[in-house]
């Protein structure tokens, strides 16, 4: 059996030749032009000494160049390690080594820190959009008058399709292994549902390709199902309503700061447009975002939940189920989730409903494991089931509910704290624009709950204003849950796929 996640790409080529696959500016790329490209992208790649099974790394930001390297890559049977474009040389080369890169696919706009990387990991580098002679092979410039290659290279299900990093949030990046029967099951699945998918959708491509969410629920689904990817190289609030607006874009995928800043943005612009459905992910929407957004948009926001590791997604809220705000839904299709106790180590003890416990996941999305760690892979994967590191509850009819990561879980007094449950009610303040809650170290308590606050637009944010949300929040919630402290920032710290970075935070708050 032969299977092979460039067919995403290959088979809406044949059957819609002439719709366009990428707008990106003024530029539309048919997917007849898309998928020849890659085909050249690749005859260059194997002319380097690129075969089946060797990896190239991409250090790309949202161009066509990610798709035509990223499928020229799997059409020639290698493995795609997309890197994180905001990566320093340092980490980049940890990447580059890990992964025994046999190339680097570089933008010109991304050398000064993909080429220092390169250079310490004796890594090739190939440009694109490489504006003058460096010395360097440019593979935009070869594929030009390369002859294609005749078609995707046959793989096994189980042969890995891409590599792809973990952020590092406990230590140095994770190399998820994901093979071809990984990535396909989970773009054929998600497109039918969650993100109910019809070739004439128009997407509005406001994630970075190279993160999970925005590669394969956003790309791969797309392109799988023969419908339209509105690229923007770089989001912003008020960019992208003009540009849902100019192109028709029907649904949107995006993480909560995007959905902040459509929102701020939609109050001085009063164009909206034909938006069917959309989808957020990366980390939990206040239940008074998702209202608000309703309201303004005129369609629902669909909150779900994924991890590199499980390619990515594991549940969804979706138009097949009554919507439950707060919730992510129920798992996708083939996909098996429950709640287990989270302080057991090396089994599975399932807990009954309703019950906080850690969330565990198994079936066609899980990983195969992390590249060259068997030990952490042993770990991650128990009994088939992959432990997630996030707690959580399932309901009576199968919705899960996620309460926060294990690592932060605020302990005060002896006191469990879910920093989310603290961040649902402090979204209703009317001061509040953002919250992110966490815990410090405190003498007495162990830990003292802290709100970070990024205020709404025209309020001043002082003492006065951090007592009185505290004030307000204590008529709210238990004496052990409300923030003592409360600070102010004007933005949070954001990883790659749009989750606040508490580490940060706390680093500032106590360093």
């Amino acid at each position: 059996m032969t299977l092979s996640l460039a067919a995403v790409l290959a088979e809406s080529a044949l059957r819609r030749p002439d719709h366009p696959a990428l707008v990106l500016g003024t530029e539309r790329t048919t997917y007849r032009e898309l998928w020849d490209g890659a085909r050249r992208y690749a005859a260059v790649l194997r002319d380097q000494g690129i075969g089946p099974g060797d990896r190239v790394a991409l250090l790309l930001p949202n161009s066509r160049h990610f798709p035509l390297a990223y499928f020229g890559v799997l059409a020639l049977g290698a493995v795609a390690v997309p890197v994180n474009a905001l990566l320093r040389a340092e980490e980049i080369a940890h990447v580059l080594r890990d992964a025994g890169a046999a190339a680097l696919v570089c933008a010109e706009a991304l050398l000064a820190e993909g080429a220092r990387a390169a250079e310490a990991a004796g890594t090739p580098v190939l440009t694109v959009d490489q504006a003058r002679d460096a010395g360097r092979p440019r593979l935009d410039a070869l594929a030009g008058p390369a002859t294609p290659i005749a078609g995707a290279v046959p793989r096994e299900p189980g042969d890995l399709a891409v590599v792809l990093y973990t952020s590092g949030t406990t230590g140095r990046p994770k190399g998820a292994m994901l093979t071809h029967l990984n990535l396909e099951m989970n773009t054929a699945t998600t497109m039918l549902s969650p993100f109910d998918y019809r070739p004439e959708d128009v997407l509005l491509g406001c994630l970075p390709l190279f993160h999970t969410f925005g590669q394969i629920c956003g790309m791969a689904t797309c392109f799988r199902a023969g419908a339209t990817l509105v690229l923007m190289p770089r989001f912003d609030g008020p960019q992208a309503l003009d540009l849902m607006v100019r192109e028709r874009c029907t649904l949107v995928m995006g993480v909560p700061t995007m959905y902040h800043a459509l929102l701020a943005a939609a109050r001085t612009d009063p164009r909206r447009p034909p938006l069917d459905r959309a989808f957020c992910g990366g980390a939990a929407l206040p239940v008074p975002v998702l209202e608000d957004f309703r309201e303004t948009f005129g369609c629902p926001v669909y909150e779900g939940y994924g991890l590199t590791e499980t390619s990515p997604v594991v549940a969804y809220n979706q138009r097949a189920w009554p919507l439950r705000p707060g919730t992510v839904g129920r798992p996708i299709w083939g996909v098996e989730v429950a709640v287990a106790r989270a302080e057991v180590e090396g089994r599975i003890e399932p807990l009954p409903a309703g019950e906080i416990g850690e969330v565990v996941i198994r079936g066609h999305n899980v990983m195969a494991g992390y590249l060259n760690l068997p030990g952490a892979s042993a770990e991650a994967v128990v009994d088939g089931w992959f432990r997630s590191g996030d707690l959580g509850t399932l309901d009576a009819d199968g919705y899960l509910t996620i309460v926060d990561r294990k690592k932060d879980l605020v302990l005060r007094g002896g006191y469990n704290v879910y920093p989310r449950e603290v961040e649902e009610v402090l979204a209703r303040h009317p001061a509040v624009a953002q919250v992110a809650v966490v815990g410090l170290p405190d003498e007495v308590h162990g830990q003292e709950v802290c709100a970070v606050v990024v205020p709404r637009p025209g309020i001043r944010p002082d003492r006065e204003l951090a007592a009185g949300i505290t004030a307000w929040s204590r008529e709210r919630m238990a004496a052990y849950k409300y923030p003592r402290r409360v600070e102010f920032t004007e933005a949070f710290p954001l990883g790659a796929g749009g989750k606040v970075l508490k580490r940060e935070l706390v680093a500032r708050l106590t360093g």
